[in-house]
């Protein structure tokens, strides 16, 4: 029972002891990387550190990163929104908000979006989160907004309006999954 985080997919791109690659083959989870590694393949520590902070939004949320949340695109987008407005126990799931203190759980909202922050030199080092989640004195920085990837979804319900929109009615497009 001691559950330990992943690495998403990302390991295997790195050899010996690399702590910074470019790649040109993206692989891991949608929704966990790192906008510096989806767009760019640029990975780093602070990839990873971008990856816990959408795991610490989703379990004190109990929300996933791919949630559609009202008019937000994202959990993060749904998190920084609630944030910025001071709001941000809103996003604390109920079900957790009786075991734990209040000022613990808008804390560790406050990490997560520390760690989702877009560029990556403003994200903690992983041992800098360690020692915040330990210090409950520990001052946070005030986190910055950060970039949100939307979840598009081309289901076949669609289709027609692509054809319409093509110039010479002689190619059509068909979305399909592989």
């Amino acid at each position: 029972m001691c559950p330990k985080i992943s690495d998403f997919g990302t390991a295997r791109i790195f050899s010996g002891s690399e702590q910074q690659v470019n790649t040109t083959r993206v692989a891991g989870t949608y929704g966990y990387m790192s906008p510096e590694y989806a767009m760019e393949g640029s990975f780093s520590v602070k990839s990873d550190t971008y990856a816990f902070g959408v795991l610490l939004l989703e379990i004190v949320s109990g929300l996933k990163i791919s949630s559609s949340l009202m008019n937000f695109p994202s959990l993060i987008a749904y998190a920084w929104s609630l944030w910025k407005d001071g709001n941000a126990l809103e996003l604390v799931d109920s079900s957790i908000s009786v075991s734990y203190s209040l000022q613990e759980l808008v804390r560790c909202v406050q990490l997560g979006l520390l760690c989702v922050q877009d560029p990556p030199n403003a994200r903690p080092l992983m041992s800098s989160i360690v020692f915040m989640l330990e210090n409950e004195t520990a001052p946070l920085p005030t986190p910055e907004e950060p970039l949100y990837f939307t979840v598009r979804n081309y289901g076949t319900d669609r289709s027609n309006e692509y054809m319409q929109r093509s110039l010479n009615n002689m190619s059509i497009t068909t979305l399909e999954a592989r």
